[in-house]
């Protein structure tokens, strides 16, 4: 349901509700030939046809005589409605009363069973006598002249309330309509939005056309979807992020300047569809950019679909990537020359610093650099959710796994995409993408650089791998015959069912286990015990352990059940020295090395040039010793010659020190 339109949608239900019904209003207690009577050629009810389809089913053709009576009582100054007995049967469960010039609600007195009640285009100023009518479920308003909202406590049944255009000011007294399921107030003169926290049934809300300068207060509103809010004042919005299933929201035509004004909404992860035409910060040149960047699971935006957007984002990241892998391939061409051309420096070609790796490059040809330069950067990564796939193009959409997504959204994720990312990179975020979407079980690479089948052995600290595919484009490796089976071989833990697509069988386990199982066995067995323990992780440990016991054990002391264990937490232990170490992360290790050697470097010369300065002392004390011992023992008998005068001067020194 699109906001605005309810009356449009109660006039096609009208048109196919024709009552024929007949008013007649009664003064007094007169002869029958001072009754004013009219025909009243008007609908039924006009209410949503999409919430209440059940209700319009039946076919009500035009008919002609029934009537409509409203009487007024001298004991009431309200009118008295009366239908008769056919029209109650007929039509049980609806009135409608539009444009009759009514100031005031009738009495309604024998219809019960009322479910649906129009009052369209009238002159009420006050909502009253309906609250007998407890199994009212739709209740329209619209277009009159109501100031407050009141007497409804008893209908608490009702799930359509329909009062737009009236002179409503506040939102009130609608604690016990806790089965609403739409509210439209719009066209009213509201400036807050208060007491609907109850409403946890609402799904419809439409306040456009009121005077609302902010959004806030929606917490409890679990149920709503659709919230119409075009035509306010409205300057900054909150707690849109607290509704769960929110899915369109409308604020075009309001006073939003910035996107700091409305950042709640780049925590919803239900929002779909949203409007901001008609505000200032649909002019500035950074809007669809900084929206579609921070609401990363738009379908809509100013009722227009994003699939335009995300073409032309994609276009831009193919374009960039095929630059940098130009870019690679020239720098590849000039490292040859440089290995030819033996009299240059090795560091120099040309005069421009080349190095192996993109990032530490001089400039480009003028070509690839104005190619460069023509790229937006805002357009060189997207984002994209769709169902239980979540789609990253380009390096920079990696940075969308650091974002808080919700519980919902990334429990439905259960595969993942890469495009036009380099595969080291993705390496960097592996562990938080086993974090961030532990349901993911297919993985997708396209336009990766997969080139060896060393790479695979990342995969290996992932939760859990159901399916791969390994897209040709972009990705040499699946040009080596054996990659799956190396892949089976790496990931047998996974216990992967289907590799491009295809079902992994039990001979193809086999085959893997024959082909690659002594390159792990070989590969543990060659690294010495520190190496080994340092690249298994604490439970790999123990096993390492268990295993390295049981070497020492003689044979036959072990159970046949044990040689089975032995045998499978060799394998896996043995598949772990496997692993793959990426170029950034090779490098830190170099610079870590180096620091290590200097450090060490600097502490074994500080610590040998301490000992020789002691064995100098020592030499020194050498040479020294027989004359300062010859001193000493000299002064000794000296002071203890005369023995009554060495134990006074012994007195007079305590007695001094005293």
């Amino acid at each position: 349901m699109i906001p605005g339109k309810y009356r449009s949608v109660s006039g096609r239900a009208a048109n196919n509700v024709n009552c024929g019904l007949h008013l007649v209003i009664q003064t007094s207690s007169l002869p029958e030939k001072n009754k004013v009577e009219f025909k009243l050629n008007k609908d039924t009810s006009s209410f949503p046809g999409r919430l209440l389809q059940h209700d319009l089913e039946r076919n009500y053709s035009s008919r002609q005589g029934d009537h409509i009576n409203l009487v007024s009582s001298s004991l009431s100054s309200f009118p008295i409605l009366q239908r008769s007995s056919e029209e109650k049967i007929l039509y049980s469960d609806r009135l409608s009363l539009e444009r009759q010039k009514l100031t005031v609600c009738p009495i309604i007195n024998g219809e019960d069973h009322l479910r649906l009640l129009n009052f369209q285009h009238n002159f009420i100023t006050r909502i009253q006598n309906i609250s007998n009518l407890q199994k009212l479920i739709s209740l329209d308003l619209y277009d009159n002249q109501i100031e407050e909202i009141s007497g409804l406590s008893t209908l608490r049944c009702l799930r359509v309330l329909l009062l737009g255009k009236n002179r409503i000011k506040k939102i009130s007294n609608l604690e016990n309509l806790k089965s609403l399921d739409v509210l439209d107030l719009h066209g009213n003169q509201i400036t807050k939005i208060e007491n609907i926290n109850h409403l946890c049934e609402l799904r419809v809300l439409n306040l456009a056309r009121n005077f609302l300068s902010h959004v806030d207060n929606l917490n409890g509103l679990d149920s709503l979807t659709e919230l119409n809010l075009r035509h306010n004042q409205i300057t900054f919005v909150r707690d849109v992020d607290n509704l769960p299933c929110l899915q369109h929201l409308f604020l075009s035509f309001n006073n939003i300047s910035s996107f700091d004004s409305v950042s709640c909404l780049a925590d919803s992860s239900s929002l779909s569809d949203i409007t901001f035409d008609g505000n200032p910060i649909a002019q500035e040149s950074w809007y669809k950019h900084t929206v579609l960047q921070n609401m990363m699971q738009l379908r809509q935006l100013d009722m227009k679909r994003i699939t335009e957007k995300k073409r032309l984002t994609i276009n831009n990241v193919a374009r960039q990537w095929d630059l940098q892998q130009q870019r690679v391939a020239n720098i590849a061409t000039n490292e040859d020359r440089k290995d030819s051309d033996s009299p240059q420096d090795p560091c120099q070609i040309d005069g421009s610093t080349l190095s192996a790796f993109p990032e530490e490059t001089g400039p480009l040809d003028s070509g690839l650099n104005n190619a460069l330069q023509g790229l937006s950067v805002i357009d060189t990564y997207l984002v994209e959710v769709d169902g239980d796939t979540l789609s990253l193009y380009g390096s920079g959409a990696l940075e969308s796994l650091d974002r808080n997504w919700s519980v919902q959204t990334a429990g439905m994720i259960t595969t993942v995409s890469f495009t036009f990312i380099e595969f080291d990179e993705i390496v960097q975020v592996l562990p938080k993408l086993k974090i961030k979407f532990p349901n993911s079980l297919h993985l997708k690479f396209k336009e990766t650089n997969l080139v060896m089948l060393q790479q695979f052995n990342a995969l290996a600290q992932l939760r859990r791998i159901d399916q791969l595919t390994i897209d040709p484009q972009g990705n040499p490796v699946v040009n080596f015959t054996l990659w799956k089976y190396y892949v089976l071989f790496r990931l047998s833990h996974f216990s992967m069912q289907k590799i491009n697509g295809t079902e992994v069988t039990q001979n193809d386990m086999i085959m893997a286990e024959r082909l690659f199982g002594i390159l792990a066995h070989v590969a543990s067995s060659e690294l010495p015990q520190y190496r080994l323990i340092s690249i298994l992780g604490d439970a790999r440990k123990k096993q390492f352990r268990y295993l390295l016991e049981s070497k020492g054990k003689k044979p036959g002391i072990i159970n046949e059940e044990n040689n089975d264990s032995k045998r499978l937490v060799g394998e896996n232990t043995n598949r772990a020295t496997l692993n793959y170490t990426t170029r950034d992360f090779y490098n830190e290790k170099l610079e870590e090395i180096k620091e290590k050697k200097k450090f060490c470097k600097t502490y074994i010369e500080d610590l040998v040039k301490e000992a020789t300065e002691i064995n100098m002392k020592n030499e020194a004390l050498q040479k020294l010793w027989p004359q300062m011992f010859i001193e000493l023992v000299r002064d000794a008998v000296i002071e203890i010659r005369n023995k009554n005068s060495y134990m006074k001067l012994c007195l007079q020194q305590i007695t001094d020190q005293k």
